[in-house]
């Protein structure tokens, strides 16, 4: 039997290892007793596996090192300290080790590369739901502006600006059979911090009587600057006043921005 080349095939590393069958297992230990070479190789395998084992395990002081074998001797007697010989198994080791690192390494870039990319992929997707809920909203308010202004049921009543502000100007979209009332205050300046616009529907004879019937809230979140307020029945004039916020029970006549007759 040519041993060298037995030795030279890998199959003591796999036996080493605990790779092989129980058959090529009980045929290896069996050629080891009979060739002294292969047996020879064999605890060199093991001596280096020990040898590369023994460098990633903790570390031990002189002083833990020593007491740790006169224990040992105490119960075992004397301890034979084992010196790793260096052959190419403990350099196959060692490689093998680093190429390990540096594919767990590469996996782990990999990994937060792909994990980084799902965030910004997640944080577009939500961005463009954002945008596409916004524009539908937004369109849905054009709609709704449009199908108001091109209602032929609607009465137009023009609102003019006042003393306070004669710049100022508003519309009335009044449909008289279904009492729904809409405003375009686009013609009105933003109100002050604390201030709210409060629309009156005004009936004129006998006596002068305001009734609210509704405010312009959020008015810088209104694009269109369109909005519903409370049905009416009756009116015969329209005015916009200045208020508080949150209204008031009755109209501040020095505070009112336009005015408009039905």
């Amino acid at each position: 039997m040519d041993t060298k080349q037995y030795i030279d095939s890998g199959i003591l590393e796999l036996y080493v290892y605990g790779l092989l069958s129980e058959t090529e297992n009980l045929e290896i230990s069996a050629l080891a007793k009979e060739h002294s070479e292969i047996n020879d190789e064999i605890i060199s395998i093991e001596k280096a596996i020990v040898a590369l084992s023994s460098t990633f395990s903790p570390f031990h002081s002189v002083a833990n090192y020593e007491k740790i074998k006169a224990k040992l001797e105490l119960k075992h007697g004397k301890v034979i300290d084992i010196k790793p010989e260096k052959s190419r198994y403990s350099y196959i080791g060692w490689a093998a080790a680093l190429i390990l690192l540096m594919g767990i390494g590469y996996q782990y870039q990999q990994l937060n590369k792909t994990n980084n990319q799902v965030v910004e992929i997640s944080s577009e997707k939500e961005n463009l739901i954002k945008t596409v809920d916004s524009l539908g909203i937004k369109n849905k308010t054009i709609e709704t502006s449009l199908a108001v202004i091109r209602d032929p049921k609607n009465t137009v009543i023009t609102l003019g600006g006042q003393a306070v502000s004669p710049t100022s100007s508003a519309k009335i979209y009044w449909n008289k059979e279904t009492k729904v009332v809409y405003v375009d205050a686009s013609g009105l300046p933003k109100p002050p911090k604390g201030k709210v616009y409060q629309v009156w529907a005004l009936k004129l004879a006998p006596v002068l009587t305001p009734t609210s019937i509704g405010l312009l809230a959020n008015f810088d979140a209104n694009d269109q600057k369109l909005f519903a307020v409370s049905d009416t029945g009756y009116a015969e004039a329209f005015g916009i006043t200045l208020e508080p916020e949150g209204g008031s029970t009755s109209p501040t006549m020095e505070q009112l921005y336009t005015l408009g007759k039905v």
